[in-house]
């Protein structure tokens, strides 16, 4: 059973008992979440309901049952963008830009009035993006994407930022490049962050507590640091990292039967005989020799003489003459 939080009213978020349908396919089964501050992380494999929970939260995907509170005020049913307005913000999976557009018309788009986000603020913040301002979305590596569908969201100035799956697909080198970007958020105290990750070690380094989603059920919660130092209790948990005895370690020797006696030191093997394959002959060296065709002269080249064993020419065909009566 999962640990079921106080209700706290100042809570940024606070989910309870929420059910979410896809038709007759029970995909969130009475999720309890709390996020006060700082950064809480929801992990979990391929299917477990975390993109569900994250659509459930902003209006994306209806709830059949349950309660969803942003800052105290109740959200079940509401529209995205009124949810949104709360002070929600709101990275999907995947990431989501215009492609066309440079990334200055993206920051320009989402700057909402009265901000403590600024353009300029986002530009200090993330350099990289100051430098490729009039590159288009479709022009950046994952890493910068990633930079610039973050930087949209806080220019709406959220109390609370969802990340939907931020490293997904990255390279390692700039998986540790996002990393770094969210260490900066959760270290400027501003916003509270809701991390849904795959990666074990991004969520444990980066996050103060890790929910474990299993089958659409928040089965534990517990400190990120604890989680991340236990391998044998992430394998226990989500079947992930590397225990003894598992998958990744050498097979053992196959022991030699005891009625089967060891060959002695001294004992001489006799190699086995191997028998050859006749080869066939290979293509006689034909340099300088093309082969005729129905096109060809009646009589070689005296230059290039044929081969003695070639086949001899075909003389081109007989023209037929006219016959007049």
């Amino acid at each position: 059973m999962a640990r079921r939080a106080a209700r706290d009213p100042s809570a940024v978020l606070s989910v309870r008992d929420l059910h979410v349908y896809y038709g007759s396919s029970h995909a969130l089964q009475g999720v309890d979440l709390t996020l006060t501050s700082g950064v809480h992380a929801v992990v979990g494999r391929n299917g477990m309901g975390k993109t569900t929970l994250c659509n459930a939260i902003m209006g994306l995907t209806p709830a059949r049952s349950g309660s969803i509170r942003i800052n105290g005020q109740e959200v079940t049913g509401r529209r995205p963008h009124d949810i949104a307005r709360l002070g929600v913000g709101y990275t999907p999976q995947g990431r989501r830009l215009w492609p066309t557009l440079s990334v200055d018309e993206h920051l320009q788009m989402c700057q909402a009035r009265g901000s403590s986000w600024t353009v300029e603020r986002i530009y200090e913040t993330f350099p990289r993006l100051a430098e490729r301002r009039n590159n288009g979305g479709g022009q950046l590596s994952g890493g910068e994407q990633q930079m610039l569908a973050i930087s949209r969201a806080l220019l709406q100035d959220p109390q609370l930022l969802i990340l939907d799956e931020p490293t997904e697909g990255l390279a390692p080198v700039i998986v540790a490049q996002v990393q770094e970007l969210l260490h900066q958020l959760a270290g400027s105290g501003d916003v509270a962050i809701l991390l849904v990750e795959q990666n074990i070690g991004v969520a444990t380094s980066v996050a103060d507590d890790v929910a474990i989603m299993v089958n659409g059920r928040i089965t534990t919660v517990m400190n990120a640091q604890e989680l991340g130092a236990d391998r044998a209790l992430q394998q226990s948990l989500l079947g992930v990292g590397r225990i003894e005895g598992d998958a990744t370690d050498p097979a053992p020797s196959r022991p030699r039967r005891s009625d089967t006696p060891a060959p002695s030191a001294t004992e001489k093997t006799t190699p086995e005989k191997t028998t050859q394959k006749p080869v066939a002959p290979g293509p006689k060296n034909l340099s300088g020799y093309v082969a005729p065709t129905r096109w060809s002269p009646a009589h070689w080249s005296t230059d290039t003489p044929p081969p003695a064993d070639s086949p001899a020419p075909i003389p081109p065909a007989p023209i037929p003459q006219e016959v007049r009566p």
